[in-house]
């Protein structure tokens, strides 16, 4: 992780200051680099022992990064991390423009892999990212979205890029097709499982330690899997109330959507399939060949859903 971080630092640069500055700004920001953990410890299962994994890792955490920056405009977000986010800091235009300097870095890094099969899989998923970007916008303040429906703006908006992480990490480690598919699967459930783990502490975590404000989903009208168990499960006083809230948007009903989410045992529900999808991700390694990178990766996958923040 250190020469990834140092292959990041050098690709950062740029000749003009604000990129440089709000690049650095966000990349300094912390976060967990668990996707960029996927390609080393996917191609240190393999044997790699070349470099290219660090500029791949390099990459993934670019295109993470630009769609932070996006998301937070999005969403008129005003803290990741822990921080002020990078739009509030420097405005929405320069955390768009940035965050497509990011992506076009990521595009210009790519070619220096020299792999055609590398260059589709992260085209192919930056493409199912966005979708999911759009989905989600379509789906915000809509009370009668499914389960299924929502899951696959997760798979796409999500869990995407984990699969993807994995992929090129099992590709440039030269991974029989089995293999590769093997921890594909495994960083599309993990992933899923991480975005279901988000889910709950939006209504359970802690603000210090979740880095966001407590209930920002709610405020988005964002109908997540905790909010349809609760819609589905609970009286008609409680499913109307959490309706109400969604196509209202805001924190206004803060409070009775949380007693109500509590109370209807929506957080276990949630949490519960965030353990399965954390299940399937394990079973997704059966055929990889026993290394201390296998044990991180199922360490990982039970992480995805401990966790606290």
């Amino acid at each position: 992780m250190r020469a990834v971080d140092a292959v990041i630092r050098q690709r950062l640069h740029s000749d003009v200051a604000l990129v440089r500055q709000v690049a650095e700004y966000i990349i300094a920001g912390g976060g967990k680099r668990l996707r960029p953990a996927l390609v080393l410890l996917a191609a240190g299962a393999m044997d790699y022992r070349d470099r290219h994994h660090h500029d791949l890792a390099a990459i993934i955490e670019f295109i993470h990064t630009a769609t932070l920056l996006h998301d937070d405009v999005v969403d008129d977000s005003d803290l990741r991390r822990g921080r002020e986010t990078a739009n509030a800091l420097f405005g929405n235009a320069a955390s768009v423009l940035v965050g497509d300097f990011l992506y076009s870095r990521a595009f210009q890094m790519m070619v220096g892999i020299g792999s055609m099969r590398v260059m589709e899989v992260l085209a192919d998923a930056t493409n199912v990212i966005a979708e999911g970007e759009v989905l989600q916008l379509m789906n915000c303040h809509n009370a009668d979205i499914e389960i299924e429906d929502y899951l696959q703006v997760i798979r796409f908006k999500t869990a995407k890029l984990f699969e993807a992480a994995a992929r090129v990490g099992a590709i440039v480690g030269g991974a029989s097709a089995e293999v590769e598919t093997g921890l594909a699967n495994y960083g599309m459930h993990m992933g899923t499982a991480f975005q279901l783990i988000d889910d709950v502490l939006d209504y359970s975590g802690a603000e210090v330690e979740t880095g966001k404000h407590l209930g920002d989903d709610l405020a988005e009208g964002k109908p997540t899997l905790p909010l349809i168990h609760a819609m589905k499960n609970g009286t008609a006083a409680q499913a109307s109330c959490v309706r109400d809230a969604i196509v209202a948007g805001g924190r206004d009903q803060f409070a009775a959507v949380l007693a109500a989410v509590r109370s209807t045992g929506a957080l276990d529900a949630a949490r519960s399939h965030a353990e399965k999808e954390a299940a399937a991700a394990i079973s997704s390694l059966a055929k990889l060949p026993a290394s201390i990178y296998k044990d991180a990766l199922v360490q990982l996958a039970s992480f995805a859903v401990d966790r606290r923040y």
